[in-house]
């Protein structure tokens, strides 16, 4: 199967990630991606295509004759991209616009994961109308409130505040019409990347987000500021009984949809003391920077294993796993999660670890060169250090050596990825 020609779609530090993997595929010949960043530029070819803008992506795909799309962002799934790619002929990794909606929209995920009995938080849905106060109280504190949008998931406020829970509850329902007030559900939360089609799905190392943008889980939430696998509180039992309560039933659902679902679908869990599994939010995409932490522990040739979902037959592709273990610490722009001061001069990228069984590297996210060559922060998540170790606390000290030796003015990250695990 040598020779394939792929193009990404996306510009983080996930996409990057996918180019560093299919440039290690042999099945993979040449990689494009749109509009990239910095470091998908050194894997291959960047082009000046927004994710979002569906007609112009499809027309690069045909122009490149191109064998497959990987989807890294989930605006382009609900606009229909995949949709459009599969109408003239061209697999995509990434749902159709309806599986999208189990991201794109948070009440359609809620009904369906209720229809089919999977384990969720209550939830109520507020309006105009609504009696603000009288909905807060039916829970206890914290509140979780989540706006019925595509945030980049920033569009949740988890709060034991009252007065911080009702100002954002009226602001998202004035902005939005209304919005998700959820029940808290408390334990550990964990990632489960599946790769699914109709004909089987590949359950991927579970991996750790940390949404906060402060240590210890404080401050406001992010995109994401650093994430490991595998996750040891999704022990075996965990495992088993999240593929039967929880990815048994979906895959169920989604295979007999009138068109399949083919791509990735990301469980964000809450394992509780006694380790029953709930689901958080369920993504139609590779999550970031889970992506960057799972991608490295896939021995086997990733552009094969894309290609196999896009085209139905997952379920004849058989993965192999690195027993290894990866961490990634995401380096941020002064000002994030908020507006973010960009534009200025990096120094240390190509910082780079390969002791014995430790690599440790770059992901690059929101970065381009200058006509100079210098390179540039162009995003809030700037970039990502990124080690790979026989054990975790390797793996974790590996990573921190690397974001050290970075130079970026009024930057910051969390001193603290993987403090749960270790």
């Amino acid at each position: 199967m040598a020779g394939l020609r792929v193009l990404i779609v996306g510009s983080g530090g996930r996409e990057h990630a996918l180019a560093i993997g299919l440039s290690e595929s042999p099945s993979v010949d040449s990689i494009h991606t749109c509009p990239g960043n910095a470091g998908t530029s050194m894997l291959g070819v960047n082009h000046d295509v927004s994710a979002t803008d569906v007609n112009t992506v499809v027309e690069l795909a045909i122009e490149l004759s191109v064998d497959l799309v990987v989807v890294g962002p989930e605006a382009p799934l609900v606009s229909g991209l995949s949709d459009s790619l599969r109408e003239k002929g061209i697999p995509s990794f990434g749902p159709h616009s309806e599986g999208a909606e189990l991201e794109g929209s948070k009440i359609y995920a809620k009904q369906v994961m209720e229809e089919l009995g999977i384990p969720t938080a209550g939830v109520q849905i507020l309006k105009s109308d609504s009696d603000i106060d009288s909905a807060l109280s039916r829970y206890s504190p914290p509140w979780v409130i989540k706006r019925d949008v595509l945030a980049a998931g920033k569009g949740v406020v988890v709060t034991e505040d009252f007065e911080e829970a009702s100002v954002f509850i009226r602001e998202s329902i004035s902005t939005d019409g209304f919005v998700l007030l959820e029940e808290f559900l408390a334990g550990e939360e964990a990632s489960m990347l599946v790769i699914m089609d109709e004909s089987g799905y590949i359950c991927l190392p579970a991996s750790q987000d940390h949404k906060r943008v402060g240590d210890g889980d404080t401050g406001p939430n992010t995109g994401g500021m650093g994430a490991y696998a595998p996750a040891p509180v999704v022990t075996e039992s965990v495992r088993q009984r999240v593929i039967q309560e929880i990815v048994n039933p979906m895959h169920h659902h989604l295979r007999n949809q009138p068109i399949p679902y083919r791509g990735v679908l990301y469980v964000g869990l809450m394992i509780n003391d006694e380790g029953a599994p709930s689901v958080v939010e369920y993504n139609v995409r590779f999550g970031d920077p889970e992506t960057q932490v799972t991608i490295p522990l896939i021995e086997s040739d990733l552009g094969e294993m894309l290609l196999a979902a896009a085209e139905g037959r997952i379920e004849s592709y058989h993965p192999i796993f690195s027993d290894k273990s990866a961490v990634t610490v995401v380096l941020a722009s002064e000002g994030y999660p908020g507006p973010s001061k960009t534009g200025r001069e990096i120094t240390g990228e190509n910082t780079r670890i390969e002791e014995g069984e430790i690599i440790a590297f770059v992901h690059q996210a929101g970065t381009l060169r200058d006509e100079e060559e210098k390179l540039l922060s162009s995003g809030g998540r700037v970039l990502s250090a990124t080690a790979v170790a026989s054990d975790l606390p390797t793996a974790v000290n590996a990573a921190y050596a690397i974001i050290e030796e970075i130079n970026l003015a009024g930057s910051h990250y969390r001193r603290d990825i993987a403090y749960r695990a270790l």
